[in-house]
């Protein structure tokens, strides 16, 4: 019986000091739901694209995605709906900069988000609405999502390039997406190539 006093009287200190963590803490945790169809107005696209695009870059410039994860969340939001209402925009509706603001705000939001949309991507590609870089990019997010070795060499995790199929090949991929050789790449990151 004593033994469960004790316990308990611990677990209840635990809870009270975890609350008050979190309290104290509360503007760094942000719990922004799920990424939902949102109304927009299809003849202001581009400037939601617009603004999409400037408030992506402005937060990734902070480096501080929690601080901003709600208008992160805000701008999956938009890019989503824009497509679910609207339709995948092209460059004939808007310009490359909105189309950019597309491509963010999939690349920046959940694994299930980017599978279910990239059909999009890859036919925006395959049209030149978008780039083969952009294709190359969430390619390789998505396999990495699955937990498979990814094509180009553009994801790294834990400051070291994510396990890559067939590294010994992959600068004739990155070239034929128009991606600088792994090595120029990588020196961004402090990370040296070695394939094995």
């Amino acid at each position: 019986m004593r033994t469960k006093k004790i316990v308990l009287s611990i677990l209840t200190a635990l809870v009270v000091m975890i609350s008050i963590f979190l309290y104290i803490n509360r503007d760094k945790f942000v719990y922004v739901g799920s990424v939902d169809i949102v109304e927009v107005d299809c003849s202001k696209k581009r400037q939601i694209l617009s603004q999409v695009l400037e408030s992506d870059q402005r937060i990734r410039k902070a480096n501080q995605p929690i601080k901003y994860a709600k208008e992160d969340h805000r701008n999956q939001e938009l890019v989503i709906s824009i497509i679910e209402k609207c339709g995948m925009p092209t460059l004939k509706e808007v310009n490359q900069r909105q189309m950019d603001a597309i491509w963010l705000g999939l690349q920046h939001s959940t694994a299930e988000i980017r599978k279910k949309y990239f059909p999009y991507v890859e036919k925006a590609v395959k049209n030149g609405d978008l780039s083969k870089q952009q294709y190359a990019l969430m390619k390789d997010r998505m396999l990495m999502d699955e937990g498979k070795p990814q094509i180009y060499g553009s994801q790294i995790e834990n400051g070291k390039l994510y396990e890559l199929e067939h590294p010994e090949t992959v600068n004739e991929r990155r070239k034929a997406m128009g991606l600088e050789p792994i090595e120029d790449y990588l020196k961004y990151f402090n990370i040296q190539f070695s394939p094995k």
